[in-house]
This record gives structure tokens, sequence and C-alpha cells, in this order.
């Protein structure tokens, strides 16, 4: 049986969902693709960060270049977070025949055209399911499944923490700092939550969603964006005494042949399928002109969810290239 040897950059949640999936599940991954996945090296920077799984010692490393100037290792798996060093890392990692794969929002989106345009001049898979909306596997629909269709609009709820903060203001009355303390205390908000709170992560996912529905790169930097910490319990009233409830929504659509873009706080319609997503669940909604209105929903974040789909995109490669 063929192997494909895979390196990961990164071993917080993510990175241990994904080895976990791969060492528990490995015969059955074995059985329906023909290829056998193994995990050579690790990337590791903090050995005293307390891991989700831990792995074989003699796999870890703190010298990244032990993956990427790897001859051994087809496939490379980028978890780190942030847009430096894992931008350049992944563009080395392309430079040097290596597919790869990669859980990173905020790198992708910052530079999206310069990661895709150097995987094909390497002649390089670069597939990225888990940067949106964790296990939900909405970007290998968009491409696949649903791409003979011209895509009108797609819009969703794309961060669980403000979901999570909206959805108890809602439910239980109380202010937004309140319910903040309580996500942080629950791990559902960072210790400084700007990005979530403040739609920054959102628009990070709408930007990769806009370049794959509308071949449209917009920086996330450029699309107008508002986040939740101004909505107070008396807004959410209001909306909940005019049959609404308040999201945020990250929404690009196509309106007079062009493509308009926003995230922002929506008053949506009780009736409508994104005002039953709660707490710290994820959903994208999308309308293609053929299919018509479809829903993906599930979590959004979390070692497991977002470890499958970083999977999903290894056995992708190997079904292709092996």
């Amino acid at each position: 049986m063929k192997t494909a040897k895979i390196g990961l950059l990164g071993f917080g949640n993510v990175g241990g969902g994904t080895y976990k999936i791969l060492t528990d599940n490995k015969e059955l991954i074995e059985k329906r693709i023909g290829v056998s996945p193994e995990v050579v090296k690790i990337l590791q920077r903090n050995k005293n960060k307390k891991r989700f799984v831990d792995a074989d010692e003699k796999l870890l490393t703190e010298d990244p270049d032990e993956i990427l100037n790897n001859d051994e290792i087809d496939i490379v798996v980028e978890m780190l977070g942030g847009i430096e060093p894992a931008t350049s890392f992944m563009l080395q990692a392309m430079e040097n025949g290596k597919h790869v794969i990669s859980a990173n929002k905020a790198a992708i989106a910052a530079n999206y055209d310069k990661l895709v345009n150097t995987a094909k001049k390497n002649n390089v898979e670069f597939l990225f399911e888990a940067s949106v909306a964790g296990g939900i596997p909405v970007l290998t629909a968009i491409t696949n499944a649903l791409a003979a269709n011209n895509y009108v609009e797609v819009m969703g709820i794309l961060n669980g923490t403000t979901n999570y903060i909206l959805t108890k203001m809602t439910e239980e009355g109380l202010p937004y700092d309140e319910v903040l303390k309580d996500a942080q205390a629950k791990g559902f908000a960072e210790a400084d939550p700007t990005a979530d709170v403040e739609g920054i992560d959102a628009a990070n996912k709408l930007s990769i969603l806009m370049a794959l529905c509308f071949d449209k790169y917009v920086a996330p930097t450029d699309i107008p964006t508002t986040g939740i910490t101004k909505i107070s319990a008396n807004d959410i009233k209001a909306a909940d005494e005019a049959g609404k409830k308040i999201k945020l929504i990250g929404k690009a659509s196509i309106e007079n042949g062009e493509v308009t873009y926003s995230v922002q706080p929506v008053e949506l319609d009780k009736t409508h399928p994104l005002a039953g997503v709660s707490n710290e669940f994820n959903a994208v909604y999308i309308t293609g002109d053929m299919v018509g209105e479809l829903m993906f929903y599930g979590r959004g974040a979390g070692p497991l969810p977002t470890g499958s789909a970083v999977c999903g995109d290894i056995l992708s490669i190997m079904k292709r290239k092996f």
C-alpha cells in the first residue's frame, strides 16, 4: 500500500485533532482511500503547553526546516495561526514541491492570490477547507458539488464566539459585558476577544468565501466590518418584539453585476434559517442560480470538527496524487 508522508506545522488544538483522527482512524482511511497516511514530523513550538493529544517524542521538532526541507514529506499541513511566519512556511513548502493544506483563515485571507498562484506555479495542491466554518464542508461543496452554479449570494454566521454571546443575550436578557466574561470562562472567547467581537475573524472567512464563489479577491481589511460590541440588551429586546433576532452576518451578493459585501449585525426574521443557529454553531447560507437556497450547519471550531475538515483535504490529495 502506498504511503503519504505528512508533516504538521503546529500541534495546538487543530493539530492535535488532526493527529488523533489520522491515528485513530488510520485503518478506516486506508480501507477507503487505499493509501496509508503517516505523520512523520510535527512542529511543536511550545513544549510546555498542555496538548489536546500526545505524540511520540521522536516526531516532534522545534525546527520548521525539518518539515519544509524534508524530501520525504509529501504533504505539509499548516495550523499555526497568524499571518506570519505561517504564510512564508506555506510558500516555502510549495516551492519545495509539497502539497499544502491550511486551517489558517488569517494567512489565507491576507495572501490568497499569492498562495493560490504559487501552488499553481509549482504544480502542487493547496486546500483549506478547515479555514471557514470548522468541520462544515462548505468550501468543498462550493468548488465541487455546486460548481455548475452561478452564485447569487453567500451569507452566514461565521464566528462561534459572537454567536454564543448574542444567543445568551437573546435567551437570558444579559448585557454584553457579562456574557463576554461567561464566554471567556467557558473557553468560547479568547482573553483578547477583539478579532471575534469586532468582526475581524468573520471578515477573513467572508474574504475566502467570496474568492471561491465570485472569483473576486477582496482583502479582509477592505470589507466594511462592524462587530457586536455596541449591541445592547435593549437592541436585542426591540428586535425580539419585532419578530427578529440579531446575528453577526458576513454577506456577499451580486447586485447589478457587482459584488457587494459586509460583515455586520443584522436583524433577521425569526423564520429565516440562520436565525435558528444558536450558541457556538456556525452556518453558511448559499444561493445558486440553479440549485436555489442551501444551508450548511455545524460546529465551526474545535479540535475534532476542524481536524475532520483538515483530514478531508488530506484524503482528497491522497486520492488524486498517490
